[in-house]
């Protein structure tokens, strides 16, 4: 096997010609695709080539099993690390029994256009909670680094199988958007049901108990009662009643650091003007951007940036405001916006109660609301809003520029209403960001990006993935603090599977 490059100009694919004379008469397989704009913006296409006598490794999904007649395992949540631990499941030949305390990912839409046209929170059916989880209405970035803990491909191949673009299987920075993936999430769920597992949907958990046997029974506030041998915990980073369950049954839970900050909005096309160096043509990409920075002792970074996207409200309760964004499949937006958030770790903040960085997180999201309404907000989901030198520099922002968040914004002072340790280390770094004109007052900051992370880790061990407070429950995925994002919370998910199915 050899490896070999084409680079080709923005806007033209690589030619068949210049791709045979590369391999040199092998076989060829395209490996990979990214963009490289670090000088004049080119396509760079990286293949792997072959001889005749050797085997091209190609990746083959385990068969699903029909499961109908076999022993279940419960699984708690629907999010990216519960569908795929129920997938695996089906593989192993268990028979998956889903939980879901929200609504599929048909009828939640609904909930969230009222979320977004009229401020009305329903507490289990919105941007975090329900079929996909939190990741189902967020673009489906499925860029991760954590592939020493499983094998990425189990991943992409599957929502290829369910739907997604073959693209996500070569694209450095795959995406799915967010309008494709409510199929790919319905396609998922009909594929467990129709191997034999079960979904309940309107079904919040509200406990847990464990017999002598090691036998558990799983009940919910709606009253169903459901049992196994193992449960699966996946509940995503904003489920405080799965904790504070947990704690209240005796169960060890920690303090986790997170990150907090505000989504920033530029128009995209300064976005692509920055990053292409000005060379940005119909037909290639809208543009990205990430960076990382240190001060004073602390991570700031960009997260979860959303190429031609919007903002919407994530508030998973009343009397809060919560910002998160997402991008649909073609990323054509007028706006780019992502978070950009300042590390909290758990010295940060005095005593030592798992809950404090939650309870922190929490007072933020409150205060953002109190301030939009104690200026007349005509909507319960108005975001604070700064323009980014105003924000750096102190001062109040006369006026607004025009945004994608369509329950509005009103004029306030972020620099005094975040938190100081975060407030001051943001001032520092936008002005040093390495792009051209990032610094700008077109672009807008709107508070508060604060669901990075659960704040909170149900300890596990490490061996085994069992939770050290109950053998048999195995918490997974980004709400019991072991990933971040849908890859990772999905590659969780499988080896929570393996391990429940494999241990005697």
């Amino acid at each position: 096997m050899k490896e070999f490059e084409v680079v080709c100009p923005l806007g033209r694919e690589p030619r068949l010609k210049e791709i045979e004379a590369k391999a040199g008469g092998l076989c060829w397989v395209l490996k990979k695709r990214s963009i490289d704009a670090r000088r004049e913006p080119v396509w760079r296409y990286q293949y792997e080539a072959y001889a005749p006598d050797e085997t091209i490794e190609e990746f083959s999904l385990q068969p699903y099993l029909d499961v109908h007649a076999s022993a279940p395992v419960i699984v708690v949540g629907a999010g990216p690390a519960g569908m795929f631990a129920a997938l695996k499941l089906l593989m192993l030949g268990r028979r998956p029994v889903i939980l879901e305390r929200g609504k599929d990912v048909h009828a939640r839409k609904f909930d969230m256009a009222k979320l977004s046209r009229d401020g009305m929170v329903d507490p289990d059916s919105n941007y975090c909670y329900g079929e996909g989880g939190a990741g189902a209405f967020s673009d489906g970035k499925l860029y991760t680094r954590s592939s020493k803990r499983g094998d990425i491909r189990e991943v992409l191949h599957q929502l290829v199988a369910f739907g997604a673009s073959k693209d996500i299987l070569i694209d450095a920075h795959p995406h799915i958007g967010s309008d494709k993936l409510p199929v790919v999430v319905e396609n998922i769920r009909k594929c467990i049901t129709d191997h034999g597992g079960e979904y309940h949907f309107g079904a919040r958990v509200n406990a847990i108990e464990r017999d002598g046997n090691g036998f558990f029974t799983v009940k919910t506030a709606q009253g169903g009662s459901y049992s196994a041998d193992r449960v699966i915990l996946a509940t995503g980073h904003s489920a405080r009643d799965i904790y504070e369950l947990l704690q209240r049954d005796g169960g060890a839970l920690e303090a986790k650091g997170f990150a907090l900050g505000v989504r920033v909005e530029h128009p995209q096309e300064k976005i692509n003007w920055c990053q292409y160096h000005g060379q940005w043509k119909p037909g290639v990409p809208a543009a990205e951007y990430s960076f990382v920075e240190q001060e004073d002792g602390r991570g700031v970074f960009s997260f979860c940036m959303c190429p031609g996207g919007i903002l919407v409200p994530s508030s998973t309760e009343p009397g809060t405001v919560v910002l998160n964004g997402m991008s649909n499949a073609a990323r054509n937006g007028k706006f780019a916006n992502a978070g950009v958030v300042v590390q909290i770790e758990p010295e940060d903040l005095p005593g030592d109660d798992p809950f404090r960085l939650m309870d922190f997180q929490h007072r933020v999201e409150q205060d953002m609301y109190r301030y939009c309404q104690s200026q007349g907000a005509l909507h319960p989901m108005a975001a604070p809003a700064q323009r980014m030198e105003d924000f750096c520099l102190g001062r109040l922002s006369k006026k607004m520029p025009e945004t994608s968040y369509h329950p509005g914004v009103v004029s306030a002072p972020l620099h005094e209403l975040l938190p100081a340790m975060v407030a001051r280390r943001l001032q520092k770094v936008f002005p040093r960001v390495k792009m051209r004109n990032y610094y700008t007052n077109a672009a807008l900051l709107l508070g508060v990006e604060s669901r990075t992370s659960s704040p909170v880790r149900i300890p596990r061990d490490p061996q085994t993935l069992q939770y050290v407070s109950l053998p048999g429950l195995y918490p997974c995925g980004e709400g019991a603090g072991y990933s971040g994002g849908i890859v990772s919370s999905a590659i969780d998910g499988i080896r929570c599977a393996e391990a429940a199915v494999t241990q005697a």
